[in-house]
């Protein structure tokens, strides 16, 4: 670690939209990820059986990775039974974050009685609506959180101008979703940004920091960013998570490069 705040920089894992309930799928992407060298897996109840399935993928090698999960419900009974089946399948939380700001305020007193019994080691808070970003900031301000998760890629860059700012005045850790696409003007990019592939001659200028392919382009480019420690990019295929994964390693990008990036991605 850099600094005590920090996570990375790393690639970590992402399970939003990938293999839900299936334990053999979750197993394979998984073990490349963590084998390739992730250290961050995260995960919600809101994703379906994702947690379910890494807390079995993870069976043998939970030592290896820091889970990130998230609390998302307003009622407060609930939100405990989605804490207690994560303990069941995952034994601790590295990271609970309350996700999309869902009642934060009445869960925070609960979680942090839990972290200071040694049952989580950190808390944070989520969004990925730019439109919840003050809520965001007062969460943030409280001093309550020392982890952020935020979207962040060439097309969807609103974090830049007051969450990072803050998070790196404050000290809290940034983990980055939908490094590789996302919703712009309430359309859905999820993973879009890989459609716009611009092919192996147009990356040539990212060669020399290892980059093969637009996915590790795209991937590099938030990390680049000093104030991001994580990326968690999603993937069903085990090959793409290892693909993934090699793009958490420096040298990182300097500006010509990140510039590169977002017109290649298409930024304005």
């Amino acid at each position: 670690m850099i600094e005590e705040r920090r996570l990375g920089p790393v690639v970590g894992l992402g399970t939003y939209g990938t293999f839900d309930g299936d334990v053999r799928a979750a197993t394979a992407v998984v073990g490349a990820a963590l084998d390739t060298g992730a250290t961050l897996v995260d995960s919600s109840p809101m994703y379906g059986g994702a947690e379910r399935s890494l807390g079995a993928a993870l069976a043998g090698r939970r030592e290896s990775a820091v889970v990130a999960t998230k609390i998302w419900t307003p009622d407060p009974v609930a939100a405990r039974a989605q804490y207690q089946r994560q303990r069941e399948w995952f034994g601790r939380v590295e990271i609970e974050q309350v996700h999309n700001l869902v009642a934060w305020r009445e869960h925070l007193p609960w979680l942090e009685e839990e972290r200071d019994a040694g049952r989580i080691d950190r808390l944070g808070v989520t969004h990925y609506e730019p439109q919840a970003f003050d809520e965001l900031e007062a969460a943030l301000r409280t001093g309550r959180f020392t982890v952020v998760q935020v979207p962040l890629n060439p097309l969807e860059r609103e974090c830049e101008r007051r969450i990072l700012p803050l998070a790196e005045e404050l000290g809290v850790a940034v983990i980055v979703m939908r490094p590789l696409g996302g919703k712009v003007r309430r359309v859905s990019l999820r993973g879009s940004l890989l459609r716009r592939d611009p092919g192996p001659r147009a990356l040539e200028p990212l060669r020399p920091f290892g980059i093969e392919t637009w996915a590790q382009a795209l991937l590099a480019w938030a990390l680049s960013d000093p104030r991001v420690d994580v990326v968690i990019p999603a993937t069903r295929h085990a090959e793409r998570a290892r693909e993934n994964v090699a793009a958490g390693s420096p040298p990182w990008l300097e500006q010509d490069e990140r510039e590169l990036v977002s017109r290649l991605a298409g930024a304005a």
